[in-house]
C-alpha cells in the first residue's frame, strides 16, 4: 500500500497516510476540505536483494534493454544492449577507431 501526502485546507496542516487507493478515494470524498499533495519523492524498485546480491527484475531488465537498444553507444547500451557477435564486433571496431582518433589528435 502506498503512502499519500495530504493537506488540510482549513488548518494548513500537512500529513501523510498509509492506505490503499480505494481507501484514499473514500477518504477524500468524505473530507472535502482535505487535498492530496504530490509525492515528495519517486519510489522505483529496480531489483530485489537476495543474499546481499542485487537481482534485477525481468520486467525492469526488459525496459533497460529497450533503452539500451535506442542508445547503443551509451554505458547502458554496453551493459544491456544486443550481445550478438555482429553487435559486439561493431562495438569493438568503433571503440578501436575512437581510441586511434584520440591518439592521432594528440
Amino acid at each position: 500500500m502506498p503512502t499519500y501526502f495530504f493537506i488540510n485546507e482549513k488548518t494548513k496542516e500537512e500529513f501523510t497516510e498509509f492506505m490503499s487507493m480505494a481507501e484514499r478515494e473514500a477518504f477524500l470524498s468524505d473530507n472535502p476540505h482535505i487535498r492530496q499533495l504530490p509525492s515528495k519523492q519517486m519510489n522505483i524498485v529496480s531489483g530485489t536483494s537476495v543474499n546481499k546480491a542485487l537481482r534485477t527484475d525481468d520486467g525492469w531488465r526488459e525496459q533497460l534493454a529497450r533503452i539500451a537498444e535506442a542508445n547503443p553507444n551509451s554505458k547502458l547500451g554496453e551493459q544491456y544492449g544486443a550481445k550478438s557477435v555482429k553487435a559486439v564486433k561493431t562495438r569493438d571496431a568503433v571503440e578501436k577507431w575512437r581510441k586511434k582518433r584520440a591518439t592521432d589528435t594528440l
